[in-house]
């Protein structure tokens, strides 16, 4: 090449250099905090302080991200007299085009998490509340730059017309809030396998669902059972590989999303044989354990304690470090019960909170009794061994995810971190 030559290709560079750091400059943004912006979104939201989430959660991010709206560091009125650090990453999106724009933000990454959020559902009781007002788990990948998801049920309700799962189902129309979820440890190849996974899962479909994999509408009743092998994680496998599994297993959306990660180093084009034959592959490994009902770590908080499928609420609360007075109010508040915000709900939440009362009764006294100066008292570990003991069983349901973040960063059952919350105008 000659000089004339390579000083044209140089000016060429220099140029393109110029022009990506002026649109970096133009649409490149951070969280920022916002007081006005802050007081407005509180008014909004309208969600109580244990539907967000410590600074602890969180995941460390660019310090620039292409995103053309706000983005908000959101601190809970409620955590403002304390000196706790609770709030939320907001993300303020317009609807049209959000799957594409999500996808070039780098916000959103092949194998995240995506919770549906119900703002409404605070204050309706036991069972929303200690849900955090989640009512629902798909898992994102990125294709052709575009943001897609893979729900269970795998039907147009939430996967949109030709199962494209583009957020134009009903389901991701009627929603408004949307907490991202990353996996720790997903490296390049666990996130291609998870691409290659999910793009045959939904190529196969409508053969696919419901025949092989079906809808369980009880989120008490799943699959994992201690000491068992994971064999329904290999019907999954078996099925998005077109090996036509034998029978049915019918998997809530949570528990699909757990077994879809399971999967995560498993290379789809390599492992036929593996799924074929006898056992489980050792590729399946779990993204996170299971858990129990109610968990250990406010009262060890050691390396390896863990947290309870019912510890969500209690542990947003516990990081605000209240005084011992307020602190047992913002847990009283949990269990407060109104009519309005039960109205709310579906048909099917509404019989499923009925369902659960019996067993949310005696956790009131569980949170109250967790702090005792000299330990938790009797009545709290009574009632955490009875719920731990039979109960309920070990689960994932959709808020475990985000209470696995709730653990310290250096936890050694932390699998989970909090990336942010999109708010869909």
């Amino acid at each position: 090449m000659s000089k004339a030559k390579r000083w044209v290709l140089a000016r060429r560079v220099l140029a393109a250099s110029l022009l990506a750091l002026a649109s970096l400059a133009a649409h490149g943004k951070e969280f920022t905090v916002d007081e006005k912006a802050n007081a407005e979104l509180a008014r909004r939201l309208k969600i109580p302080v244990h539907f967000a989430v410590p600074a602890s959660a969180r995941l460390a991010l660019p310090k620039s991200i292409d995103w053309p709206d706000r983005l908000l560091d959101f601190r809970h009125p409620d955590a403002e007299p304390a000196s706790g650090d609770v709030g939320l990453r907001l993300v303020i999106a317009k609807r049209a085009g959000l799957a594409r724009r999500l996808a070039q933000s780098g916000l959103i990454a092949t194998g995240d998490l995506l919770l549906s959020v119900r703002p409404e559902w605070g204050g309706a009781g036991a069972y929303t509340n200690v849900q955090m007002g989640i009512s629902h788990t798909g898992i994102a990948y990125i294709k052709d730059g575009v943001l897609h998801t893979i729900d269970n049920p795998m039907t147009e309700e939430y996967l949109g017309a030709q199962l494209r799962g583009d957020l134009t189902s009903e389901h991701y129309r009627t929603l408004n809030l949307l907490h991202i979820v990353r996996p720790r440890g997903l490296g390049e190849s666990e996130r291609a396998h998870l691409l290659d996974w999910a793009t045959r899962l939904i190529a196969g479909g409508k053969r696919i669902y419901p025949a092989q994999i079906s809808f369980n509408a009880d989120y008490n009743a799943p699959k994992f059972q201690r000491g068992k092998p994971l064999t329904f994680v290999k019907h999954l496998g078996q099925a998005a590989l077109g090996q036509n599994p034998l029978g049915t297993v019918d998997m809530f959306c949570s528990e699909f999303a757990w077994s879809l990660l399971s999967l995560r180093e498993c290379d789809p084009a390599a492992s036929s044989a593996a799924f074929q034959a006898g056992g489980v592959p050792s590729c399946i490994k779990p993204p996170m354990r299971p858990m129990r009902a109610t968990g250990d770590y406010v009262t060890r908080r050691g390396r390896y304690s863990y947290a309870g499928l019912a510890d969500g609420p209690l542990l947003v609360i516990d990081a605000l470090r209240l005084a011992p007075a307020q602190r047992d109010a913002a847990l009283h508040a949990v269990f407060l019960d109104s009519a309005a915000a039960r109205a709310k709900l579906s048909p099917g939440h509404r019989a499923m909170a009925a369902s659960m009362a019996s067993k949310f009764a005696p956790l009131e006294k569980y949170y109250l009794g967790i702090h005792g100066r000299w330990g938790p008292s009797w009545e709290a570990r009574t009632i955490s061994n009875a719920l731990n003991n039979g109960a309920v069983p070990e689960n994932y349901s959709p808020t475990s995810f985000l209470i696995n973040t709730l653990l310290p960063a250096s936890n050694a059952n932390r699998t989970m971190d909090y990336v942010a919350t999109v708010v869909i105008e």
